[in-house]
C-alpha cells in the first residue's frame, strides 16, 4: 500500500503553476500594466534599432551589426518570456504545461547567454576599433561577424540542449507551484523529490564556461582598451575614443547588475518582504531589454538622426 502510494505521489507533473506577487494576489494587476507598457517598448524600441541599422547605409559597421545581433536576442528574450507574465498578472492565468514550461526554459537561457557572448563580442569589437581603427573594418567584415555571431549561439545551444532533458528525468512529488511568472532551470529542479547533484554541477558548468569567460575576456578587453587609450598623446582623441565605449558599458551594467541583484535577492533576502524578490525578478527579465535600445539611441548620433526623420 505504502509503494503504490509513493509511486503515485512521485509521478512527473503534467503542468506547473507560476507566481505573480506571493501573498498579494490583488495587486497582481497593478503590475501587469507596466509590464505590457514595457512589453511594448521592448518589441517597437528594438524592431527600430533594427530598421534604422538596415536602412542606414553608415551603421553597416561592425559595432553596428552586433548591435543588431544584440537586439534580435532582446526580442527574443521578450516574446519568450512576457507573454507568461502578462497572463499570470493581468488574467491570472498560472498554469503552464510541463512541456511549455521545459520550452520556455530553454529560450530564456538561451536568450541570456547569448546576449552574454555578444557583450563579449562588443568588448573585443571596442578594442579592435580603438587599438587598430585603420585595419578596423577590414578585419571585423561582415563574413567574420555572421560567423562571431554563429558561433555564441551555437555555443549557447549545445550547453543548454541537455537541461531540458535533465528536468525531464527528475520526480516531482512536491508541490508543483515554481516561485516567478516563468520557468527557470535552477527554481524547476528545486521542486524534485530527487537528488539534483548532477543538475546543480551541470549549471554551474554552464555558468563557468559562459558567464565567467565572457567577464573575463570583458574585463581584459577594457584593460587593453585603457592602455591603448592612455597611449594616445591627443587629450580630445583619448576622450573621443572612450566615449565610443559608453554605451556599451551601459549595456553591460543593465545586463549584469539585475542577474547580481535577483541571485543576491535569493542568496540572502529570505527575510525581505515577498514584493521584493518579486520586483526584482521582472526587472531581471523585463528591464535589460527595453533599455538597450534607448541607450544606443541616445549615445548614438547617426541612429538619434534616422529616428528623428522616421519620425518627421
Amino acid at each position: 500500500m505504502l509503494s503504490n502510494s509513493f509511486n503515485d505521489s512521485t509521478v512527473n507533473h503534467q503542468a506547473f503553476s507560476l507566481t505573480g506577487i506571493p501573498g498579494m494576489q490583488e495587486s497582481n494587476s497593478w503590475m501587469a500594466f507596466p509590464l505590457c507598457v514595457l512589453y511594448i517598448l521592448t518589441i517597437v524600441g528594438n524592431f527600430m534599432i533594427l530598421f534604422v541599422i538596415k536602412t542606414e547605409q553608415s551603421l553597416h559597421e561592425p559595432m553596428y551589426l552586433f548591435l543588431s545581433i544584440l537586439a534580435c536576442s532582446d526580442l527574443g528574450l521578450a516574446v519568450s518570456t512576457m507573454p507568461t507574465m502578462l497572463g499570470v498578472y493581468w488574467f491570472d492565468y498560472r498554469e503552464i504545461s510541463f512541456t511549455s514550461c521545459l520550452t520556455q526554459m530553454f529560450f530564456i537561457h538561451l536568450f541570456q547567454w547569448t546576449e552574454s557572448g555578444i557583450l563579449m563580442a562588443m568588448a573585443f569589437d571596442r578594442f579592435m576599433a580603438i587599438r587598430d581603427p585603420l585595419r578596423y573594418t577590414s578585419l571585423l567584415s561582415n563574413t567574420v561577424i555572421v560567423k562571431i555571431g554563429i558561433a555564441i549561439l551555437a555555443r549557447a545551444f549545445c550547453l543548454l540542449f541537455p537541461i531540458p532533458f535533465l528536468i525531464k528525468r527528475l520526480p516531482f512529488c512536491r508541490s508543483n507551484v515554481l516561485s516567478h511568472t516563468y520557468c527557470l532551470h535552477q527554481d524547476a529542479m528545486n521542486l524534485a523529490c530527487a537528488d539534483i547533484t548532477v543538475n546543480k554541477l551541470y549549471g554551474l558548468i554552464i555558468v563557468v564556461s559562459t558567464l565567467g569567460l565572457d567577464v573575463v575576456v570583458i574585463l581584459v578587453s577594457y584593460v587593453l582598451i585603457l592602455q591603448t587609450v592612455l597611449s594616445i598623446a591627443s587629450h580630445t582623441e583619448r576622450l573621443k575614443a572612450l566615449n565610443t565605449c559608453v554605451s556599451h558599458v551601459c549595456a553591460i551594467l543593465i545586463f549584469y547588475i539585475p542577474m547580481i541583484g535577483v541571485t543576491a535577492v535569493h542568496r540572502f533576502g529570505r527575510h525581505l518582504p515577498p514584493l521584493v524578490p518579486t520586483l526584482m525578478a521582472n526587472i531581471y527579465i523585463a528591464v535589460p531589454p527595453v533599455l538597450n535600445p534607448i541607450v544606443y539611441s541616445v549615445k548614438t548620433k547617426q541612429i538619434q538622426e534616422r529616428i528623428c526623420k522616421m519620425f518627421q
